[in-house]
């Protein structure tokens, strides 16, 4: 059965709707023909994509916070979700250190909440709870981080998400062994069009490229699995999905790319440049009283293909092809939810899902 096919007509509540994730995720749901809700906060960017993607009318859009119980309450109770997967996030490292209670609050009591209305609702077939691939203790040795490693994520952000792992396994084993399949998923870094988001690569690429400027590279040697978004977002659905039609498949999954998706940022710098040509340049200023992040983060994702049959399709040079297309199509104020869907459909065909 194809996600497609899987998805029609299903009812998906998807928390972090407005986010970059979030839209592409509703995008897809909304082009198989499921009944999507969506429940988050404004968008967190300005420009964002969630205003441009054409999703009025095509799903029900709820505002408010995963913090709030009783409006996260009101709105299973209004969507009554078959399928839920929980994106709602403060996403930025560095803004973690900034608010790391805020982090600790969105990320932790957040998903405590979300999982207590999926257990109070009872109608829930197929739960998904998205973290990170930061959740793990990483040494910084270039050694992948296999789903049985231990999670200790060492900033606010990555430790909150390892938190949030933790609370879903408690709720897993507690409360919806007979109810319903729970699973997380820990993606590797993310690229794609419209992601308009501050210290990130590759929007600070697609903003020093749109502004003519060179882009600042604060950790050129830092090496990431990068992918682009349709690759966990596929991912995501894969496992909703499995899990309703067998619930031992439920569990905990790595997302990423293979060994040739690993890279450092500043060779991924190069090849945004290559892709997008016009004289595009880097720099890299001096780094003071810069806070903590990992220097390597690698990811065995050996796990969903042997279980599930995921792999990934588009190589790191195709996902900054395509991101370099959209960026097109938005700086000549083109049709974005076109765009979006012949990205949908080609890596659709070409993942054979």
């Amino acid at each position: 059965m194809t996600l497609q096919e899987f998805y029609r007509g299903k009812r998906v509540l998807v928390t972090g709707h407005t986010g970059f994730k979030g839209t592409w995720l509703c995008r897809m749901l909304t082009g198989f023909g499921a009944e999507v809700t969506g429940f988050a906060l404004n968008p967190p960017t300005h420009p964002n994509l969630h205003d441009r993607a054409g999703l009025s009318g095509q799903m029900t859009d709820i505002r408010g916070n995963v913090c709030d119980f009783s409006a996260l309450q009101a709105a299973f109770a209004m969507s009554r979700p078959e399928i839920v997967i929980h994106l709602a996030a403060q996403p930025i490292v560095r803004e973690s250190y900034r608010i790391p209670r805020e982090t600790f609050e969105t990320n932790v009591m957040g998903t405590v909440n979300l999982l207590e209305c999926a257990r109070l609702h009872g109608g829930v077939k197929s739960l998904l709870n998205v973290t990170t691939d930061k959740v793990y203790l990483n040494r910084d040795d270039g050694t992948p981080c296999g789903e049985d490693d231990p999670l200790d994520g060492r900033d606010p952000y990555s430790n909150s998400k390892s938190c949030s792992e933790l609370v879903t396994h408690s709720y897993a084993a507690s409360f919806f062994r007979d109810q319903c399949p729970v699973s997380t998923a820990r993606a590797g870094n993310v690229i794609g069009g419209g992601d308009w988001a501050a210290d990130r690569i590759i929007p600070d690429c697609v903003r020093a490229a749109l502004q003519g400027e060179p882009v600042q590279v604060r950790n050129p040697a830092s090496v990431r699995p990068y992918q682009h978004v349709l690759e966990p977002l596929s991912a995501y659905l894969l496992i909703a999905m499995r899990q309703w039609e067998d619930p031992a498949l439920a569990g905990w999954y790595n997302v990423g790319p293979g060994a040739e998706g690993c890279a450092s940022t500043g060779d991924l710098v190069d090849l945004f440049g290559e892709s997008w040509g016009g004289g595009f340049s880097r720099v890299s200023p001096p780094q003071t009283n810069a806070p903590h992040e990992a220097a390597f983060l690698r990811l065995d994702c050996g796990k969903i293909t042997r279980i599930l049959g995921w792999k990934p399709v588009w190589d790191i040079r195709r996902a900054i092809a395509e991101t370099c297309a959209f960026t097109r199509v938005w700086r000549d104020e083109g049709d974005i939810p076109a765009e979006m869907d012949r990205e949908i459909d080609t890596y659709l065909k070409e993942a054979a899902l």
